[in-house]
């Protein structure tokens, strides 16, 4: 909203851009003022031509006559002008002119010192101040040029009046009270014009306010009605309203009461509500149509003044329909729309009954938990239908292999539960849960058509038993879902049952987690650097930096004794962006220090591909250190490729490959799709595992594994490192085959940063960074 505050001196706006408006929105009315002005100046300065005529032949008569016509001629001049202004600028302009000219003719005039010209040179500044309405600054500037050349007319000429001084006091002191009211008059006028356009606004506001009301009553699809306190007749009803109750005009709606639809004692209660609250919410009421049908509806009701009249707004929901439907929702509520089973409400009632009633017979309750092993796939490949069906294939195949007394329940996405009630304690024959869970995992092998392609159902299951394992059913659930986490733990497609050493191993887990925050913040996770080797040459050409943890009670950790904290995203996250800066650092240290460690690789686990910038936030480490990109490569296993990461691990792949940054394949062959990988992600470098190299002189599989490796390599134009190498028997093997690159105890075991440079020194300078 703009500014209203006002200059302190002149009166006017103290933004340029409101004064202006302020003047835009008064022009007309100027011009006309402003006309007129010169008009009578015209008329006034004719009738003193005439007049003037009588001092013919007098000394004075020349100026006179001289100064009238100066006058009228620039006043008529200026009239006419006035007609093609388009802005108080220029309007300005042509009063400024007419004032300047004016002014130097009626001081000519004074000059003649005649009886009239005191009165004149008291005056005209006046009426330039008062009557002229340009800016305060030019009300400021004419008036006291007119008064100063006024002044001279009349005092210069000789000899000077023995007055002089006492006129030059009185124009002054006569000029300050006018500019004194000037001010005021301009606050005043500004002050006046900013509220009357404040009143407008608000009044359009108002209007637009009521229009918009009007518009949003009539157009709201709910029926409202607004009808008197005192004998329900209807004031108002919105157009849903009129279609709602069957009116057929808005004009008939004066005829009809709260009376015509709502029963007297449903009347009474609604009023009731009001007396005591002043209004109500969602009431469930009935009433009848004028066309006398009946609808059951939800209503809303408030009191309100309209016009001074106590009136009632009623808005009505018709929940006929959903009245109609709401027992079959009941019964939809408490099963699995898509398969039809029991839903997790249903399942908790059940369990928690079932549980109630083995209390008091002595008896026990299996729990089956039951969740499909890559299902995402199947979604992910086949579409969601093709999930909806595997999903209802399921929930089929567990209802026939269940007994009529369990409970077989959908709890959400993939994830199935059986209720198996197993009858007292210690009765002869107590159900085998084991053997229910083999009847299970056989029922959902069979594979079946599902979208035009064959899909073989398999599944992980945790078993957890009531009382033996937990004594409420929250924690025979937590149990249930810890055995069935063992199970994919163990390889999936399996059933496990729950042992006390289960929950350890998670309490295991979350204080491995808590550990390791701590670590991350105090700087307990440091890389640790293992040389690679050019086999020919045996000279470094780079490390592998991997991660250890300095435990403050189990000491120097490998990454096997802390695996499990990858499973959180975000400590994974944490983990890969500490390590990676020490790690740019450390090279960047080597490196000043003038060391050659070749180029560094860094592991990337599948956590850190959840981080959404993973390859900017690489290259702006390296970068911040000043380290060449050519330095530095990552590894990645073909587990991190696997299980549907390939959509976030493709795109970071392929910037950081384009960035300068080598990729390698890390145990290579231990996977399920390598070649795959290597067509479809930017391989650079393929990493033999250990497992083939550790018999490679004595297993002639690892042998061929081996060399098909090599060769595979060779013809992709890939460097090739074999892993775990010991022994100079398997250097040997490896050299024969044509193996570039090595890595092992035999060369070196992993060593913390420190020990880094004391490696290289005797090869500074020999090897060439190329791995």
């Amino acid at each position: 909203m703009p500014s209203n505050r006002l200059h302190p001196i002149g009166g006017e706006f103290a933004v340029p851009e409101r004064e202006a408006a302020f003047q835009a929105e008064r022009l007309p009315e100027t011009i006309r003022h402003t006309r007129l002005i010169f008009l009578f100046a015209v008329v006034l300065n004719g009738l003193f031509l005439l007049s003037d005529a009588r001092f013919y032949g007098q000394a004075h008569f020349l100026p006179a006559i001289t100064a009238r016509l100066t006058v009228i001629v620039v006043s008529y001049v200026a009239y006419r002008a006035v007609r093609t202004v388009d802005g108080f600028p220029a309007l300005q302009r042509v009063m400024i002119g007419w004032q300047f000219v004016s002014a130097i003719a009626v001081g000519y005039l004074c000059s003649t010192r005649s009886d009239i010209a005191l009165f004149v040179l008291l005056m005209l500044p006046a009426v330039y101040m008062l009557v002229v309405p340009t800016s305060f600054r030019w009300t400021l500037i004419s008036g006291n040029f007119c008064t100063v050349v006024l002044l001279c007319g009349y005092l210069l000429p000789a000899p000077v009046p023995p007055t002089a001084l006492g006129i030059v006091m009185a124009t002054a002191m006569s000029n300050v009270p006018i500019l004194l009211f000037v001010v005021r008059w301009n606050r005043l006028r500004r002050l006046e014009w900013t509220a009357v356009r404040a009143a407008q606004r608000a009044n359009d506001e108002l209007a637009d306010s009521r229009r918009l009301f009007e518009t949003m009553f009539r157009a709201v699809p709910v029926p409202i009605v607004v009808s008197c306190q005192s004998d329900g007749r209807f004031v108002n009803v919105n157009d849903a309203g009129l279609a709602f109750f069957g009116i057929s005009d808005r004009a008939s709606i004066v005829r009809y009461t709260t009376r015509d639809v709502v029963d007297s004692s449903e009347r009474r209660r609604l009023q009731a509500l009001l007396d005591a609250h002043g209004s109500t919410r969602d009431q469930e009421s009935s009433i009848t149509t004028l066309a006398g049908a009946r609808r059951d509806i939800l209503l809303s009701m408030e009191t309100v003044q309209a016009d001074g009249v106590p009136c009632i707004v009623s808005s009505l929901v018709d929940i006929t329909s959903r009245k109609a439907v709401e027992e079959r929702i009941r019964i939809a509520a408490n099963h699995d729309v898509l398969t039809g089973l029991p839903n997790r409400a249903l399942f908790q009632a059940t369990l928690d009954n079932a549980l109630a009633d083995a209390r008091v017979v002595g008896g026990e309750v299996g729990l089956i938990l039951i969740d499909l092993d890559a299902f995402k796939e199947v979604n992910d490949t086949l579409g969601h239908d093709a999930g909806d069906t595997l999903l209802k294939e399921v929930a089929r195949r567990l209802n026939d292999v269940t007994q009529p007394g369990d409970l077989v329940a959908r709890l959400g996405g993939d994830e199935f539960v059986v209720i198996a009630p197993c009858g007292p304690v210690g009765e002869a024959g107590p159900r085998d849960l084991d053997a229910l869970s083999d009847v299970i995992l056989d029922a959902l092998r069979p594979p079946t058509a599902i979208g035009g392609r064959i899909v073989a159902p398999r599944a992980s299951l945790g078993i957890a038993v009531y009382p033996a394992d937990a004594k409420s059913s929250t924690d025979l659930f937590t149990d249930a879902d810890l055995a069935l986490y063992a199970a994919k733990g163990a390889g999936r497609n399996r059933a496990m049952r729950f042992v006390p050493s289960l929950r350890a191993t998670i309490e295991d887990r979350v204080t491995l987690i808590r550990e390791m925050r701590v670590a991350l913040e105090e700087g307990g996770l440091v890389p640790f650097y293992q040389p690679k080797v050019d086999l020919a040459t045996g000279g470094v050409v780079g490390f592998e930096a991997l991660a250890r943890w300095r435990h403050p009670a189990r000491g120097l950790l490998a990454p096997a004794a802390f695996a499990a904290v990858f499973d959180d995203p975000e400590i994974g996250i944490g983990v890969g962006r500490v390590l990676r800066r020490q790690i740019v650092s450390d090279v960047a240290r080597w490196i000043g220090g003038g060391h050659d460690p070749g180029r560094v690789f860094l592991n990337l686990s599948s956590a850190q591909f959840g981080e959404g910038d993973l390859a900017e936030a690489l290259l702006a480490d390296i970068a911040a250190v000043g380290l060449a990109r050519d330095r530095i490569g990552v590894e990645i296993t073909e587990t991190v490729l696997l299980g549907g990461n390939g959509d976030r691990v493709g795109p970071v792949l392929d910037a950081l490959h384009a960035a300068g940054i080598r990729v390698a394949l890390d145990d290579f062959g231990t996977g399920y799709a390598s070649l795959t990988h290597l067509k479809r992600f930017p391989v650079d470098e393929i990493k033999i595992d250990r497992s083939f190299v550790q018999d490679l002189e004595r297993d002639s599989d690892d042998a061929a594994i081996v060399t098909a490796v090599l060769q595979l390599g060779r013809s992709l134009g890939l460097d090739v490192t074999a892993e775990g190498v010991e022994t100079e028997a398997q250097a040997r093997v490896l050299l024969a085959e044509g193996c570039g690159y090595v890595q092992g105890y035999l060369y070196g075991r992993p060593m913390p940063a420190e020990r880094v440079p004391g490696l290289l020194t005797p090869n500074t300078g020999d090897v060439p960074v190329r791995a």
